[in-house]
């Protein structure tokens, strides 16, 4: 019975590193392929593409208009008393003298919505791209669709 106590478990046996050995060889074989393959031009069918200029689309046929300061007196009671705002409307160049012949109504469309405003409005986080929006939709309606592309916020200072 004691002979029993005495017995040594068996040794683990010990694992072979040769899958390990294999794994690192195909890799550093793959990877010595790979970056011949690619600088020796091999894989330039694929590549082509890059190596063409993109094509650039032609410019947009658009004048800027300025359109005049606006100085807006905010409602008594707020902490900003002026809202300061300045802009450029982005014209089809073709409707740019028809544009410019609105443009008084445009400014008095946008001293009306900008007048309309109250002081919590400003408070809004998306208050500058929902302002552009709306000026640009009202500016659309008096000058007629397909005239102006678009409106652009040069300045926006609440004081």
């Amino acid at each position: 019975m004691a002979d029993i106590a005495t017995a040594d478990p068996p040794a683990p046996r010990k694992s072979s590193k040769l899958p390990l050995l294999i794994g690192l060889v195909l890799a550093v074989a793959g990877g010595g392929g790979g970056f011949f393959a690619v600088t020796s031009g091999f894989l330039d069918g694929a590549d082509s593409a890059a190596h063409e200029a993109p094509s650039v689309p032609d410019m947009p046929d658009v004048i800027f208009l300025e359109v005049e300061p606006i100085l807006v007196t905010l409602s008594p009671g707020s902490q900003v008393r002026q809202l300061r705002f300045r802009s450029q409307i982005e014209v089809v160049t073709a409707h740019a003298d028809q544009v410019r012949t609105l443009m008084p109504r445009i400014i008095d469309v946008m001293n009306s919505y900008l007048r309309a405003l109250e002081p919590a409005d400003f408070e809004d986080p998306q208050v500058l791209p929902r302002l552009r929006s709306q000026l640009l939709r009202r500016i659309q309606v008096v000058t007629g669709q397909g005239r102006v592309e678009n409106l652009l916020v040069m300045e926006f200072v609440l004081n």
